[in-house]
C-alpha cells in the first residue's frame, strides 16, 4: 500500500515538491535574466532609441524568445561592456580613494629592496596594481 500511494510530503507526493521547487527556480533565472538585459540594454550609447524600444517590446510581447535572442546575438558585446564598466568602477574607486599606481610601485621597490618581499613576488604584486 506505502508504494502505491507514494511518499507524501504535506499531502503532495515528492514528485510534484520537486517540480513546484524547479518551476519556481526558472523563474528566478528568467527574472534575474530579464532584468540583466534590461539593465544592459538601457546602459548602452550604442543602440538608438527605436531599437531599445522595439527590443522591449520583444522582451515584453515574449519574454523568453527575446531574452534567449538577445543573449545569443549580443552576449560577447555584453562580457566586453560589462568589463569596461568594471574597469571604469576600479579607476574612479582609485581615484576617490587617492591610490596612486606610481606610489604603489614605489612602496613595492623601498619593501623589495629592504628584503621584506622577492623579487618574485615584487613582479607579481606590480602586475596586479598596474591592470
Amino acid at each position: 500500500m506505502l508504494f502505491r500511494r507514494g511518499f507524501a510530503f504535506g499531502g503532495l507526493p515528492y514528485g510534484n515538491f520537486f517540480l513546484d521547487v524547479f518551476s519556481i527556480f526558472l523563474f528566478v533565472v528568467w527574472f534575474w535574466l530579464l532584468i540583466t538585459v534590461a539593465r544592459e540594454l538601457f546602459r548602452r550609447e550604442d543602440v538608438s532609441g527605436v531599437a531599445k524600444a522595439l527590443w522591449v517590446i520583444l522582451l515584453v510581447v515574449f519574454p523568453y524568445v527575446g531574452i534567449l535572442v538577445y543573449l545569443i546575438s549580443q552576449g560577447r558585446g555584453m562580457t566586453e561592456r560589462q568589463r569596461q564598466l568594471a574597469l571604469q568602477a576600479r579607476t574612479d574607486l582609485r581615484q576617490m580613494a587617492g591610490f596612486s599606481v606610481a606610489d604603489e610601485i614605489e612602496k613595492l621597490d623601498r619593501l623589495k629592496n629592504a628584503g621584506s618581499i622577492s623579487n618574485e613576488e615584487f613582479v607579481r604584486l606590480r602586475a596586479r596594481i598596474v591592470q
